[in-house]
């Protein structure tokens, strides 16, 4: 299934007096705050965030996963979904793979389905958390910290081939998610296990082209229950410091411990030049992987407060956008246009908080003019500048409700069947 330009216009041409009208009067009162509204729906219109290749199939828990009707069971179908997505909101022009879930056959063939869908390739994900089919060692007890030479050999040598799929896609960086850790005190050496990680990641890094990224990720806990090697942001930058300037961290939003400071963390790393990308989710405790902005929409408003801010204040180069969730109860599809809505505003909200007075604020240590700076921009309703950028951009002005009025789903349902089932999940 294909969305065209039509079918957004006649779903949008109803539905426009009442946007205008709502664009209008917020634009009036933004104008008059001396922001630039034009330059606004440009930068919210600027702002893409990938859709990863797992994300298109319903998610589940470790105690089952009970499937969708409709689900793309070929990479093919995956591609074609991301670009109903991009096609309703205009905010997802990549599809990010993961490695071996989603190896193409036909690497023009796959290539020209993206792009007849305006679809790009965004960062390659590798993947030593589990065993594939015919493996020749096991990663059951690591894959790059692994004590045994052959089976880091192993981990090592599949992350150089995920950058050969990515060369010949067009991707540009490749993101390491590492499950290795311990369950058990003494199980392994700490030292050891990073020093391992160090040296099959610098492996992996001479293999990386000039004008790629190499991505490192981390979390502080599962699958393993004792220990994970690459824990916290502070390992990962150390990481990625050691190995050289081609190396960043990613921030996993729910890749934290409760409560955890991450616009702190953004800050610091964009400080010095760290900060790679975001897989963006949320969570009620840990890595819950729900959808952004469902929980914690007030930190992720700040998170992006430090990064527009970043923006201007560090040398840090463009981060890497995308989503990372476990759609297990909702359709996949409304879960990522969901997501996406709220990431843009959050950036919306935050490119609107007036950093002159917020630093003469904090310079005279006037806390609750600070608050009242930050909560002023956080609680405007920008649901109709954002649609506005959306609309400009040829999507529809509310995206859900068109997948809905559509009837997307049910028409994926028709030509796939209700038993489908995506790769990799």
């Amino acid at each position: 299934m294909k969305i065209s330009s039509d079918h957004i216009q006649d779903y949008n041409a109803p539905l426009e007096k009442e946007q205008k009208r709502q664009f209008d009067f917020l634009a009036e009162s933004l104008e008059k705050k001396g922001l630039n509204v034009p330059s606004l729906l440009q930068k919210i219109q600027d702002l893409q965030i990938a859709i990863p290749s797992w994300a298109l199939g319903t998610g589940g828990t470790r105690f089952g996963r009970f499937s969708g009707g409709g689900e793309p069971a070929t990479l093919t179908q995956k591609i074609q979904d991301v670009g109903i997505i991009h096609a309703l909101n205009k905010s997802s022009n990549a599809v990010s793979l993961h490695i071996p879930w989603d190896i193409p056959e036909d690497y023009e063939a796959i290539k020209a389905v993206a792009q007849s869908v305006g679809i790009g390739f965004d960062a390659v994900n590798s993947n030593t958390f589990q065993d594939q089919t015919g493996q020749s060692q096991s990663y059951k007890f690591g894959s790059l910290a692994n004590d045994t030479l052959a089976v880091r050999e192993l981990a090592v040598q599949h992350n150089l081939e995920v950058i050969e799929i990515g060369k010949k896609l067009g991707s540009k960086a490749l993101t390491v998610w590492l499950a290795d850790g311990s369950s058990f005190p003494g199980q392994n050496s700490f030292r050891k296990s990073l020093d391992n990680t160090f040296q099959s990641l610098r492996e992996i890094y001479k293999g990386l082209p000039e004008d790629w990224k190499m991505l490192v990720e981390y979390k502080p806990y599962e699958p393993n229950f004792y220990s994970t090697v690459i824990q916290d942001w502070g390992t990962s930058f150390l990481l990625a410091n050691k190995l050289g300037p081609k190396a960043f961290t990613l921030v996993d939003l729910g890749h934290h411990l409760p409560n955890t400071n991450i616009e702190q963390i953004v800050s610091t790393l964009m400080t010095e030049g760290k900060l790679g990308g975001f897989h963006f989710n949320d969570s009620k405790y840990g890595d819950d992987d729900l959808t952004v902005g469902s929980i914690k929409p007030y930190q992720l408003f700040l998170i992006f407060t430090e990064l527009v801010a970043g923006f201007t204040e560090t040398q840090n180069p463009n981060p890497a956008w995308m989503i990372d969730a476990s759609h297990n109860l909702k359709d996949p599809m409304e879960d990522l246009l969901q997501s996406v809505q709220a990431i843009k505003m959050s950036f919306t909200q935050a490119l609107l908080v007036d950093n002159e007075q917020l630093k003469s604020a904090q310079e005279n240590h006037d806390v609750a003019a600070a608050q009242e700076i930050l909560q002023d921009a956080f609680r405007t309703d920008v649901r109709p500048l954002v649609n506005e950028a959306i609309r400009q951009s040829g999507g529809a002005i509310n995206a859900l409700e068109a997948y809905r009025k559509l009837g997307i789903r049910e028409q994926l349902i028709k030509e796939r069947g209700s038993k489908t089932k995506a790769t990799g999940l």
